[in-house]
């Protein structure tokens, strides 16, 4: 891991050490507590690229769509900011609406907006699904 994940903020925009906030989740020795932990998370596996295992062991295998963890590991997108508009959880179903935004190819700024539903089972959260739009500016 770099120097510099280690002892600055998370990716997910906690503002708490990488180290100390996703670190531990994408390495498996802590699990998601809320559906809004596993989400941050998720993103900071997309933003660092190389953590499809991760996203592959924290997605409801019945909803992957034959995914694999080698293409998720592709980092594809230059992720720069994440944005948690709203979170909420009832039992073992947790949603959280975000903005995650990101640079296309041609270094233009675009919005990913996804409302996304999670499912605790066993004491563990699960990504589930997810509304996602696009936004271009």
């Amino acid at each position: 891991m770099s120097e510099f994940l280690i002892t600055n903020s998370c990716l997910c925009d906690s503002n708490k050490p990488f180290n100390q906030c996703c670190e531990p989740l994408l390495t498996g020795s802590k699990v998601a507590k809320t559906a809004k932990q596993l989400m941050r998370s998720r993103y900071t596996a997309y933003a660092l690229g190389g953590h499809g295992e991760y996203l592959i062991a924290t997605w409801l295998p019945e909803s992957t769509n034959g995914l694999s963890a080698a293409s998720l590991s592709e980092k594809e997108q230059d992720w720069l900011k994440l944005e948690i508009l709203n979170s909420q959880q009832k039992g073992n179903i947790g949603r959280v609406e975000f903005n995650a935004y990101y640079k296309d190819e041609n270094a233009g700024l675009n919005v990913l907006h996804e409302k996304s539903t999670f499912q605790r089972i066993g004491g563990r959260w699960y990504y589930v699904k997810g509304e996602v739009e696009t936004i271009e500016r």
